[in-house]
């Protein structure tokens, strides 16, 4: 399996193997990287994949797209990551049933209570076992907006070869998202809030990935969803939640995404032009709502600082979403020069690109499944306190607007399954304000605000950032 990058034209940039972009993050022409084709999973494959063990699942499903790593060895690294000691279940991501034909999908269950944890541990365990193969150290620089943050440093924590950098907005996330990176005092996790928002963060790393001298110089790697490895671990998900919800390969099934950089909703994708058989793909957004913009008008429009709202799903307070380039280019044909000009000079010059008039664009949703709806505050509240109600069931903030929208969508006959984001605990204060009570604390996260915490506050300055980790690195 070879991958190539979403700007490099033909003869631009040689194809690269899975380990080479595995330590990567963005390619040097500022793209993110794909297969140069999707594997196809046919019937037969489907069904021999039917209640396999989730690592096992994993194993079948990565082994399509990488084939650089022994085959002995890929398998104990999948076992090694999805096991019920680390995420509380033998199933992994159990489905739970809230009515006929509305599931949740649980997960949840890992290390920091995001799903995060379901690519980021195994993340960890490449990074190691490729690190260690070459005899090499990683300098990770990532940035977060509440929960990819913590899933990175407690799957890097103590890991050899690898230090993580990780930017968050300053005062943008939850107290107890806060704690959970902020208490982690380990030598090889520095933590740094910038005053600006998540976007600001995300320009940052894309700026240091793309000073190639300084990437090299310092061996930067990245674990945000613009890394190809990280989207292909999410895939599995999609397979197994397909699975729990239909009993032959002749259904089909939708999935309803919180989404706001487009990574957990793109590994989706990536499962449907495989073969999964999805009906729909719904992206849910909350105020910030530039995908569903998108999908319903074709404009594309980021937002600046000054008007990405704080809301009450902060995970999702993005407004350039960066995995969307991989559907853009999949959308235009894989036309690499036009989605360089899109996504590269063009939204860098404007901050907008219009496909309202092409052709294409209505493919979005005929032809890739794809269409979006938007929650709010009051919608989330409204929510979580319906499923409460109704189901016993105590949900987040992201996974109500995933809940919320998903009923737009509802089919007789296709079931809709909703993506866990977080667990409640993570923003216990809106769930006090709509049931009006604490939600359950797992016991090892007692008391963790009072924990004493460590991190460096800084402007949204890339030299100042560069000097950070040169420092920390020399």
């Amino acid at each position: 399996m070879q991958y190539i990058s979403t700007r490099a034209t033909e003869g631009q940039a040689a194809p690269k193997r899975f380990c080479e972009i595995l330590l990567e993050g963005l390619a040097p022409d500022g793209g993110l990287y794909l297969p140069k084709h999707y594997p196809q999973v046919d019937d037969a494959t489907l069904t021999r994949w039917r209640g396999l063990p989730y690592a096992d699942l994993a194993f079948e499903i990565l082994s399509l797209y990488l084939d650089d790593i022994p085959t002995a060895d890929l398998r104990a690294l999948c076992r090694k990551t999805y096991t019920a000691e680390v995420f509380g279940t033998e199933a992994i991501v159990p489905l739970k049933r809230l009515e006929a034909g509305l599931y949740l999908e649980a997960l949840s269950n890992g290390p920091t209570l995001a799903f995060k944890d379901m690519a980021m541990q195994l993340l960890g365990n490449l990074f190691e076992y490729e690190l260690a193969r070459r005899g090499e150290e990683l300098n990770i620089f990532g940035a977060t907006s509440g929960d990819t943050g913590s899933a990175a440093e407690y799957a890097m924590r103590g890991k050899k070869g690898v230090r993580v950098f990780m930017t968050s907005p300053d005062g943008r996330m939850s107290p107890f998202q806060q704690a959970q990176m902020f208490s982690l005092l380990d030598d090889n996790i520095h933590n740094i809030a910038i005053r600006g928002v998540f976007d600001d963060c995300q320009d940052m790393v894309k700026a240091v990935s793309n000073d190639l001298a300084f990437k090299q110089r310092y061996k930067i790697g990245t674990v945000n969803s613009i890394n190809w490895a990280r989207l292909m671990a999410q895939v599995v998900y999609y397979f197994a939640g397909y699975f729990q919800a239909t009993g032959s390969n002749t259904e089909r099934v939708s999935f309803c995404v919180p989404s706001g950089n487009f990574g957990n909703v793109c590994a989706g994708h990536v499962a449907r032009m495989m073969g999964l058989p999805i009906e729909k793909l719904v992206v849910a957004t909350n105020e910030n709502d530039v995908l569903d913009e998108f999908f319903r008008t074709g404009v594309y429009r980021v937002r600046g600082s000054a008007d990405t709202h704080e809301t009450s799903s902060p995970s999702m307070d993005i407004s350039k979403a960066s995995n969307f380039e991989r559907f853009v280019f999949d959308l235009l044909g894989r036309n690499s020069a036009r989605v360089a000009d899109l996504c590269g000079a063009g939204l860098a010059r404007t901050g907008v690109f219009d496909l309202h008039a092409d052709p294409l664009f209505a493919q979005a949703a005929s032809l890739y499944g794809f269409v979006s709806g938007k929650s709010t505050h009051a919608d989330r509240i409204a929510t979580i306190r319906d499923t409460w109600q109704r189901f016993g069931v105590m949900v987040d903030t992201h996974t109500a607007d995933g809940l919320k929208v998903a009923q737009q969508y509802r089919q007789a006959g296709v079931p809709m399954v909703v993506l866990e984001t977080a667990l409640p605990i993570k923003f216990a204060s809106t769930i006090v304000e709509a049931l009006g009570r604490e939600p359950e604390r797992p016991a090892k996260f007692a008391g963790i605000e009072a924990l004493p915490k460590r991190v460096q506050v800084m402007d949204a300055d890339v030299d100042t950032i560069k000097a950070y980790i040169a420092s920390a690195c020399d």
